[in-house]
């Protein structure tokens, strides 16, 4: 079995609600991710291009199991939070993407 990788992108409007993505990031929603199930994660300021301002967080999960796990009982109340702090209203969009390991 291959590893998967799920991407959230997130574009952002402008660079202070960049910074607070960021920190909300980094100050435990990844860790929860991967208390949740995540083998590891990282988070990737998109450089190039350099615009619109994108933040990608990669998360790694052992197997489509493991992942499938994560989004049918912990990603509802993840995402929630997450639409909370930067709902529509915000101007930050989010994609998903959902890749294997080769």
């Amino acid at each position: 079995m291959s590893a998967i990788v799920y991407t959230v992108t997130a574009t952002l409007p402008d660079r202070p609600t960049a910074e607070r993505y960021l920190d909300w990031l980094r100050d435990g929603h990844v860790d929860a991710v991967v208390a949740a199930g995540a083998h590891s994660a990282m988070i990737v300021r998109v450089t190039d291009p350099p615009d619109p301002i994108r933040v990608e967080t990669r998360y790694v999960f052992p197997t489509r199991q493991a992942l499938d796990d994560y989004l049918a009982n912990h990603a509802p109340a993840l995402r929630a939070e997450g639409a909370e702090r930067f709902g529509p209203e915000t101007g930050v969009r989010f994609a998903r993407t959902v890749g294997e390991v080769v």
